[in-house]
């Protein structure tokens, strides 16, 4: 059985009703099942995660990005999180059956229905780029919406698909193809962003620090508080534990501690047992001695 997991993010995280409607939107496509949704009023963001065969998942994102457009306006948008448009962002990720190769010629049909269908310029990034400099989603989303707005005519900065103009409500999207990875969130008992700024740079991978760690430093409003917010791209070759304990080293040279942490969205469970080994110092486990797992 073919399975590929779709995990978009819209730029709508505090009216509840919009979110809604992009979900019934997913739901009103035949053989898709949304696994998970967690919206983040200070990032002003949703990020939904859904499975299914490769031609229906490409159909709900298709579903999902129109409703989107109809229900956001860029233009009165405003939240921490970095975004383009209202769908700023639509990973495909092979499951089973499938290879990356087949999720990277998916990313190439949906770019092309939205660009063309819906007239939202869209950037392929990751696996899917056609460019070696768009394989870093940071780098499409330099600027974000306000500066994308003046850039897009450029030539270098012209879409895949879709006009060489923002969409006046939608803005553009980034739609790619990648491994699974964990949006993983550490907060910080300071209120000075500068310091989060400061760690995030430490430790990812474009300011030299782990190859396969994206970090950024923000204030979240309704805690005042700073945070570092982190994709690891690639759980094996970082884990978990060790972007924990270099964060919290860093902090610990600026007088500050870690207060919590947070995943959005799914994680792999293997992410998690690997830093229960690290913590609990385990010797020899195995994954097939997790109960739940035996019961499958």
């Amino acid at each position: 059985m073919k399975i590929v997991e779709c995990v978009p993010n819209f730029s709508e995280g505090c009216r509840m009703d919009v979110v809604e409607k992009i979900l019934d939107a997913i739901r009103g496509v035949e053989g898709v099942k949304i696994l998970d949704k967690s919206s983040d009023p200070s990032h002003n963001r949703t990020v939904v995660t859904f499975v299914g065969d490769p031609q229906g998942v490409k159909k709900a994102a298709f579903k999902a990005a129109e409703k989107a457009a109809e229900l956001i306006d860029m233009e009165e948008h405003q939240g921490e999180h970095p975004r383009i448009g209202a769908t700023d962002v639509i990973p495909l990720i092979p499951i089973s059956g499938v290879t990356m190769d087949e999720c990277v010629e998916l990313a190439q049909e949906l770019g092309k229905e939205i660009g063309e269908n819906l007239e939202i310029p869209v950037f392929l990034y990751e696996e899917a780029a056609s460019r070696p400099e768009r394989k870093n989603l940071a780098h499409v989303r330099r600027g974000q919406y306000e500066g994308l707005k003046e850039d897009i005519s450029k030539p270098e900065r012209n879409p895949d698909f879709g006009p060489a103009r923002l969409h006046p409500r939608a803005g553009a999207t980034a739609v790619g193809a990648r491994p699974p990875l964990v949006a993983y969130n550490i907060d910080l008992d300071t209120d000075k962003v500068e310091i989060a700024k400061a760690i995030a740079k430490t430790i990812r991978g474009s300011s030299g620090g782990y190859p396969s760690i994206k970090a950024l430093g923000v204030l979240i409003e309704e805690t005042n508080t700073a945070q570092v917010t982190i994709n690891v791209c690639n759980f094996r070759e970082v884990s978990l534990a060790r972007v924990f304990e270099t964060v919290k080293r860093e902090a610990e040279r600026y007088g500050v501690s870690i207060t919590g942490s947070e995943i959005v969205g799914l994680v792999p469970m293997e992410a998690l047992l690997d830093a229960a080994t690290f913590y609990l110092r385990l010797t020899g486990f195995q994954a097939e001695q997790v109960l739940e797992r035996s019961l499958k």
